[in-house]
């Protein structure tokens, strides 16, 4: 079956359907990742966009049903060059295909992603509309330009969890799977969901805490009377300056108890203490963005998914800038001089990784076991 990509500004790709038949809207942006699809396909982060993947061959090792990182696939649609049809791995279940037809997801293969991707590094991030309904280009483009855009939408809600629960999943292990409660609970820690990974709540208890996952609109007098330890500020999907609630809530738990966040969770924190954010041209999105710390000038390789940054500029004296992308020099991680907080833009947790920043758990554990000492 014949498929269209359309973007806003008048480009438009034929290619052949890729998954669910239909007709869907979002921002088409591009991740570098070779590997880690499953991954990306669900990530919460991803509400709200078209995911173009840069390698040219997805699904060769399929789809499996313990890799996912959340409930469902929140992206909007899906594209690569080429989908593999016969998946070679042990622990494959269906296919790329199957899977995204199983979920609703509309995709498109059979494009010159090159292309695609050198223009939206051009031109820059945008509204497009993939259709195997509707091939006309002067209609499908004209849907695109009439699409709501990133900015100004709280896409949190969206994919935020309905009610608390307790997570007890450790790292999964060869021959095992995932393993429960590989170390003592130490630090009873709250996590707000505003599009959580369940790798990063893997990697806290792993790490030896007691997690309880919260939706973003959770007050934070109602975090507080569940006496945690420390609370975890999690990624998330979209523009972070609409999440008002998210950031009056980090305001309200500054100075109160030991904070870490993640992507969005680092945007926000950066809010609520008085910074600003931009709207990146393109993105960071893949496993392959080199990070400088600013203590050791050591390099770390990370895995990125993000639309908007945090400002240099906007940071007040109390905010140090930790972190730094070699790319663009923009910041990547900030902690606060006389508060227990800290954050990064990039994903520690990831999963099939790179794991260069894994010791930022552990660096949590440090500050919530300091902060114990002190009460």
């Amino acid at each position: 079956m014949k498929a269209i990509l359309a973007l806003a500004d008048g480009r438009v790709f034929h290619g052949t359907a890729l998954g669910a038949t239909g007709e869907t809207t979002g921002e088409v942006v591009f991740n570098t990742s070779m590997t880690g699809y499953q991954e990306i396909l669900t990530d919460p982060s991803y509400c709200g966009e078209i995911v173009t993947m840069t390698y040219p061959q997805i699904g060769n090792y399929g789809i499996n049903l313990e890799d996912v990182e959340s409930r469902q696939p929140f992206l909007s649609g899906f594209v690569v060059k080429e989908a593999c049809d016969f998946p070679s791995n042990w622990r494959s279940s269906l296919s790329l295909d199957a899977y995204l037809k199983e979920n609703g997801i509309v995709g498109i293969q059979g494009i010159d992603t090159r292309a695609l991707v050198r223009h939206i590094r051009d031109k820059g991030a945008q509204n497009g509309i993939i259709s195997s309904l509707d091939l006309d280009p002067e209609s499908v483009v004209a849907k695109a330009r009439k699409a709501p855009p990133l900015v100004g939408r709280d896409l949190v809600r969206e994919v935020t969890c309905d009610k608390p629960y307790h997570w007890d999943e450790g790292l999964w292990n060869l021959g095992e799977g995932y393993l429960k409660n590989v170390k003592p609970s130490r630090f009873r820690v709250v996590a707000y969901d505003f599009g959580i990974k369940r790798n990063i709540l893997r990697n806290l208890v792993a790490a030896g805490c007691d997690v309880t996952v919260v939706p973003a609109t959770t007050p934070a007098e109602d975090v507080l009377a569940m006496n945690p330890d420390g609370v975890f500020l999690s990624n998330g999907p979209g523009d972070p300056e609409p999440i008002v609630y998210a950031q009056e809530n980090i305001r309200e738990l500054l100075g109160k108890v030991p904070l870490f966040g993640i992507c969005l969770g680092h945007q926000l924190l950066a809010l609520a203490l008085g910074g600003k954010t931009f709207k990146l041209k393109f993105g960071h999105r893949g496993g392959n963005q080199p990070v400088q710390r600013s203590d050791d000038r050591r390099v770390e390789i990370t895995a990125q998914n993000h639309g908007f940054a945090v400002d240099a500029e906007s940071l007040s004296d109390g905010v140090i800038q930790t972190h730094t992308n070699l790319n663009d020099n923009t910041v990547e991680g900030l902690t606060c001089r006389d508060i227990p907080a800290f954050s990064v833009q990039y994903h520690p947790e990831a999963s099939p990784g790179p794991h260069d920043a894994a010791y930022l758990f552990e660096r949590f554990i440090a500050m919530m076991e300091k902060e114990k000492k002190h009460a």
